[in-house]
Order: structure tokens, then sequence, then C-alpha cells
């Protein structure tokens, strides 16, 4: 067949998403799909490009198998020759997908549409193919049976009541088959009329469309919510879509645009396409522009963090400078020829003390920065509420990620001290009257991240700097090398306090508050720092309370946004990044079957790199089943979920102010919330119980049903950071010795890893054991030839509510009562 000898980069896209779906597993997918392409020379994929190709999963929309594809492409991978491979490693879903969709591609997919009583709406479908294509349409799973229902448009005339749902195309040859996408027919009312009367325009007229009120330009802040609106007056009634640089936004399908937590990807070119049956018009470009965000509006409050009652003064509420917004793409770029081999973050943000007072500003310090830092490349571990053990395993992993030349960055908020030069973070056990042996010694690590040869070493604490009158230990830390690439910055100045921005919800560090505007500029680390702290020097609030203090010995202009050049890396060294990326993987998202007939949806959403959220949905029910719902409960006492917060119906309820629900993968449909956190302390597998609660039509009871479940580690519990790296009786003269933090048989990395030429073996071990789930009883079965509700998009639901902003929305501090507290100290 000839077709089979097109290039697979001949498909589109939905395609590639699709089948790289089905590739997207340990036990049958992408890595098995290489080892078979391998037998070609010009489809050897490198031991590199195995590695840039499992990264991929650090991305939330990232995809191995879809990199893989593309790397095939490249390489004019035919379809003949990748269904061969498919049937060689045996493949039968993806062999059935690729065969069906060689034969038949839809060429015209069917589109949502609103329209008045009476009127006349048309969906049409069309495909190319082999003779004697055959079409049949579907409202919702009941097919059309009438002779409308198998031709390519199917025509609604006169459209009622009866006609609104969702409607879906099944195009067929023989045996193969394939669907298209769903659309969606509304029944709208024009003002003034009411159910049972007819429209006051006439049904099926044409009278034109004009747009009435046109997109405006504007600028945001990093954190706002970006509000763009086109109206039109059309009979048939108008649809939009939104485009963004050209590109299509599928979620915007309204006359409203609302993005919240906007940030500098949203920046750029808007233009809203408005259409019906007969006309189509484009509104006029809106150019968005989106710089940093800024604290306006607080208060001053002064707390006593000693042990005994709290004391506030309450003070003037000054204004805060509002920078003007920068655009990083008019400045012109400076020339330099400084490069990363790679880049590395450690965020931790230290809260929920024991023994000293709680702390409100770093979950979202930690949450603001990781994304900031993440637009430049770096990989980001982010951890919140941390132990002694756990903080010194994770400072060891993020040093084993070190190497020639990488740019490593450590970010600390939470209580602190500085003793005779030397800080020390406090971990959330340490004792009421800790001294440097229960906290980790900044300048120790520093010594560990020099003999790495970094490229870069930037240490950004977040915490008070005050004397610790319990510790008389003078830490002697070992000989720091002369490097010129050391860069320390302080949130306060020596012997003094760090602040935070107090709200209800969530609160922001004043270093934060000042550092987001400047930290992705693209100049000298030291240079940004300066500036950072000439910003908060020029705040009436801060002058006088806490200034920023920068310690440098940079000789060269290496900045944060520097570009990363791959070194030729070690096999080791690409184990230790495989490893580092499995640690980051969530559970894949599975059905479950109950007996009495309900399918349920498990979805899982990372919020840090130890707390993760579970959601539960519910796919299908029975009709005789009146209500449903699907709770989680029996979770390992090794993790911290609180009770009064899981299954509920918002983020917000289960306690998370960060994640927003139309970026979970299935945000559609009511769910149930459970949020988890702690999971560096779960020691084995993570399991728990899904209790489905269900009522039929004719009883008055309850009904209950329970299935186990296992998800293996998820995130960062594969790392064990539980266990012990070193040992904790360390010598007098320092709090945390270091000296064997960098041994392999003190690291969870090293584990598995007893061949260091069998990363890739190492890798798929490790995917394979993280994601064993018991689903004997309630495999989800296979595609029929029946359309499946789940792809069922609610194209045409109102807007929803925002549950929680991704950062903070610092434009609209105006409207808040801000109060400033001490932060980050206890004595």
């Amino acid at each position: 067949m000839e077709e089979r000898k097109m290039s697979i980069g001949t498909l589109n896209g939905e395609f590639f998403n699709k089948l790289s779906k089905m590739l997207d597993n340990s036990t049958c997918g992408w890595r098995q799909l290489a080892s078979a392409a391998a037998q070609q020379p010009q489809f050897l994929c490198s031991e590199k490009d195995l590695t840039s190709c499992s990264l991929q999963v650090l991305d939330a929309a990232g995809s191995p198998a879809r990199a893989l594809l593309a790397w095939l492409t490249e390489r004019s991978c035919s379809l003949d020759f990748l269904l061969h491979c498919l049937r060689k490693i045996d493949h039968q879903e993806a062999v059935q997908f690729l065969t069906t969709a060689e034969l038949i591609r839809i060429t015209v997919q069917p589109q949502s549409q609103q329209a008045m009583e009476g009127s006349r709406v048309v969906l049409t479908c069309r495909a190319s193919g082999p003779p004697g294509l055959s079409y049949q349409w579907f409202r919702g799973k009941d097919e059309i049976l009438d002779e409308a229902g198998s031709l390519p448009e199917l025509v609604l005339c006169p459209l009622g009541t009866a006609h609104q749902g969702p409607y879906i195309c099944r195009i067929s040859h023989g045996e193969k088959y394939i669907f298209s996408q769903w659309a969606h027919v509304r029944l709208v009312h024009s003002a003034g009329s009411s159910p049972g009367c007819s429209s006051s325009l006439f049904p099926g007229s044409v009278s034109g469309l004009r747009i009435i009120h046109q997109p405006q330009s504007q600028t945001a802040s990093e954190g706002d919510t970006l509000h763009l609106e086109c109206k039109a007056v059309a009979n048939p009634p108008a649809q939009y879509e939104w485009y963004h640089n050209k590109v299509p936004l599928p979620q915007q399908k309204t006359c409203s645009l609302k993005i919240p937590c906007v940030t500098t990807k949203h920046r750029g070119e808007y233009r809203c396409k408005v259409f019906n049956l007969y006309h189509q018009a484009w509104s006029n470009t809106a150019t968005v522009a989106i710089g940093p965000g800024s604290v306006t509006d607080a208060s001053w409050v002064k707390l006593d963090r000693s042990p005994g009652d709290s004391q506030e003064v309450d003070r003037p509420i000054p204004r805060l400078e509002t920078n003007p917004l920068r655009q990083m793409a008019s400045l012109p770029p400076s020339p330099k020829n400084f490069y990363a081999t790679d880049k590395v973050a450690l965020l931790i943000g230290n809260m929920n003390y024991h023994y000293h007072p709680q702390l409100c500003a770093p979950i979202s310090d930690v949450h603001e920065l990781t994304n900031l830092i993440r637009q430049m490349d770096f990989k980001v571990v982010t951890l919140l509420d941390l132990n002694w053990q756990e903080m010194h395993s994770a400072v060891t992993e993020f040093l084993l990620l070190l190497d020639k030349g990488v740019y490593g960055l450590l970010y600390f908020a939470g209580h602190g001290y500085e003793n005779y030069g030397n800080s020390f973070m406090v971990p959330i056990d340490a004792p009421s009257s800790y001294t440097s042996e229960h906290c980790l010694c900044v300048q120790n690590i520093l010594t560990r991240m020099q003999e790495k040869e970094t490229g870069l070493n930037v240490f950004l604490l977040d915490m008070c700097r005050k004397r610790n009158p319990n510790d008389k230990l003078i830490v002697q830390p070992r000989m720091l090398k002369v490097t010129a690439n050391i860069i320390f910055g302080y949130a306060t100045c020596v012997d003094a306090e760090a602040y935070e921005v107090k709200r209800e919800d969530v609160s922001n560090g004043i270093f934060i508050s000042f550092l987001k505007k400047r930290v992705c500029e693209d100049e000298k680390v030291t240079v940004m720092l300066d500036r950072v702290a000439e910003d908060m020097g020029r705040c009436e609030l801060t002058r006088g309370r806490q200034a920023l203090e920068l310690r440098s010995n940079l000789s060269e202009r290496r900045s944060l946004t520097d570009k990363i050049q791959m070194s030729d890396c070690s096999t080791s060294q690409s184990a230790r990044n495989l490893q580092w990326a499995v640690a980051h993987d969530l559970p894949k998202s599975h059905c479950l079957q109950f007996d009495c007939g309900v399918k349920v949806q498990l979805g899982f959403a990372a919020e840090f790199s130890n707390i993760m959220v579970i959601y539960t949905r519910i796919l299908e029910k029975p009709t005789e089943i009146v209500s449903c719902s699907a709770q989680l409960t029996d979770f390992p006492e090794d993790v911290d979920v609180d009770l009064k917060k899981s299954n509920q119906q918002t983020l917000l309820e289960a306690g998370s102010l960060l994640l927003i629900k139309e970026e979970l993968s299935s945000p559609e449909g009511p769910s149930l919330y459970t949020r988890i956190r702690g999971l560096q302390r779960l020691t084995r597998e993570l399991t728990f119980t899904v209790c489905l609660h269900y009522i039929y039509s004719n009883m008055d009871e309850e009904v209950q049903e329970r299935l186990p479940v296992t998800v293996g580690k998820p995130l960062v519990s594969k790392l064990n950071l539980h266990e012990p790296r070193a040992s904790r009786n360390c010598s007098g003269s320092s709090s945390l010795s270091l000296d064997s933090l960098n041994s392999p048989e003190c690291s969870s990395f090293a584990e598995g890893f007893t061949s260091v030429g069998s990363a890739s073996n190492t890798w798929s071990y490790s995917a394979q054991t993280s994601h064993k789930v018991s689903l004997t009883d309630f495999q989800t079965s296979p595609r029929t030839n029946v359309p499946e509700e789940t792809e069922c998009p609610e194209l045409f639901d109102t807007p929803r509510p925002l549950v929680a902003s991704k950062s903070l929305p610092h434009s609209q501090v105006n409207d808040t009562n801000y109060k400033f507290s001490d932060n980050f100290h206890s004595f």
C-alpha cells in the first residue's frame, strides 16, 4: 500500500497524542519500540536521546513516547516500518489504531454549535480512505437510526429541545472504524423569549454577523487574571474561537476569555474568530504585556517570636513603589559566552514546626520561585516541611545531581540563624533550644558543591540571621576553594529578622515579593540581586527593618538565564538524571470497575515534589443508582492526610491553594479531592481504599463497595529520604558532616545501579516497580465499537470560578488588608 511508504510525519497531531498515550508505559511501550527500531542503523537511539525522551516526564504535558515519535519523524521513519516495529513488540492496541488511522482519516471534524429554537443546524463529518466508507451518528451513546444518521451531514431542523446534547460520528470500513471528535449542540433563547415562545427572529433567516465589542490591549502583572471580551450580534448565533499568537486555544470557546494566574508565557497577541453557519469575522488584535507582580498596600505588624505572648504594633499603611513592566523580549541581547552543562535547584520550605512558631509564606514562596526558575530550564525539586533526616537526605540527592559546569541553586524558606559567619537552616523537628547539632550548616554544603566543580553556586536564604544564644559552639567548615563562582543572597542582613506579608489565604515573604520581579532578568546574578536590594531600599515599608545582603566572589558575567550546553555525560550521570526523573513521576490515571456497574476514575496531580492530590470522578453509573460518590480512605500512617479536608468537592476545601482545577488532566465533571502530604516519609508502596457509596432508586439505605488500590511510590517517595545517608553523630565541630554525603552507598540514587552500564534497564525497572496497581478485578475494558462518553468535553459550560490562584494576584493587593510579621526566626 503506497500510503504506508509515507513518513509518519504526514499524520496529524491528534494521531501522535493518542499513539503516545498508548506507548507511555513501562511494560510494552516507547522503550521497547526504540529497541525494535534500532535494527535499522538510522533509527538507533543513543543513550543521550533516550535520556532526553525520559526527561519529558518532568513536564506536566510531556510524553516520552511523543518525543521518540518526533525523533523518528525527523529521520523520515515510514508508516510501514513503524507498524512493523509495533507488531514486533506485540502492541496490539497500537497496531489496530495505526492500521485504522492509515485506512481512514477524518478531514472535516464536526463542530459544536449553539442556535435558537426553530433554526437549522448542520453537523458535518467527512473522511478520506478506501471506497465504501459508512457513517453513523450518535447522540451520546444512542445511535440515530433514521436515514439522516447515516450521512456525512447530520441536519437538525427545526431545532428543538430534544436535539440538545453531545454528538459524535463513527466512520467505518468493514471491521475497521474511527470516531470523530465530540460536538455539542445547545439551544439558546433570544433576549425576552421564554420557553414555548418562538424567537423574535425568523427561524433560519440570515441577518449577517457584526462584532460590537472588540478585545482591548492591556498590561497585566504575573498572577493576575487576564480577561478579554469579544461580542457579536448574528443570526444564527455566533460562535467564538480564541487565538494566542496565531495558535488556537481549544478551551476558549465563549465570547469571554479568562486566564487565571498569568505568567510571561501568556503575553503576545490575541484575536478572536467569530463565525456561524454563513459568516465569519476576525476581531482586532489585542496585545497583552505581562510583567512582574508587585506588593502594594500592606500594614506593618511586629510579632515577638520568643516564647510568651506575642505583641502587635499597628503602623500607617504606606504603598510600595510599583516597578515598570520589563519586556524581556525587547531587551537587546548582551554579548557573552557562558553556558551551563545543566541547571539544578533544590527549594525547601519549612512551615509546620513542632516546637516553634508556624510560618505562612514558605508554601507560596517556594511555589512562585519554582514557576519562575523552571522558565530558565532549571530542574527543580520542591519540598515542604522536612525534618533533620529528610533535609540531610535531600541535600545528599541534590549534591549527586551536580557535576562539572552545572549551575546549582539552593533556596530555603523557614526558621534560621547565624553564628560566627555560618548560616544554619532549622528543620521542623528541631527542639525548642536547638543548636547547630540539630540544624544544617549552609557553608558545609557549599564545600561539597565546590568538589563537584560546578559552574555556579547560588544560595538564596529566606530566613532570619539573629544570633542563637543557645549555641556556643563555633563550627569550623572545611576550607573553601577559590572558585570565583559563589553567590549568597540573604533575605536580611546580619543580626536582623526577615518578614512576610500575611494574608487570609496565602502569604509571601518580603524577599520573594521583590526577588520574583527580577530573577528572570538576563543579567549577571549579582547585578540582578543588587537591583532587588535597591527595590527593597526604595520601599518605605521595609526601610530600616529588612535589607537584602549580597555576598559574592563571582568574577564572570554568569546569569541564571544562561543557556544549557550539554556535555558528553557519563553513563552514571545519565543514570542519576533518569532516576531523578522517575522520582518526579506521578501514578497513571486508572479506571476502577465496581460490581454494581459504577465506573470510577482515579487521577493524580503534583502540588510539590512531596505533596500530591488524588481526585476521584464517576465516569459511568447504572440508571437504577440515583446517587453515588467515590471516597478515599485507609491511607498508611507514613503520610499526612487531613481527614477533615479529604474527599472535598473543591481543591481549596481540600487544602490545596495552588493547584487549578482546569489544569488537571480530567477537570470536567464533579470530582472529590484528597491532598496527601509528607510523601518523603512513605516507607512502602502507597496503598489506600476507594469506598463507593451509592443508593438505589428503590432503596433508602446507602450501600458501600470497597476496592483496595496500590499505586507504587509516587514522586519523591522513591528516593527514601527518611533513610539515613550519613551518621548523625557528627564531629563536634560540624553540625552536618558532609564528608560522606556523596558516597554512593549512602544515597538512594545509587540503589539499583550495581552496573553503571545498565542505566536504561534501571529506568525500566524503576518505572515498573513504581506503578504496580491492584487492579486485577477491575481492568479497564478495551475500546469497543461504541463512542466513549469520557472523551466528550463540556465545551459550553459557563466559566468555572477560580478555585485558587497558581501564584498570588499581586495587582489586587489593594483590596486586601495585609499584616507584616516576623518571619523565619525562633529560639
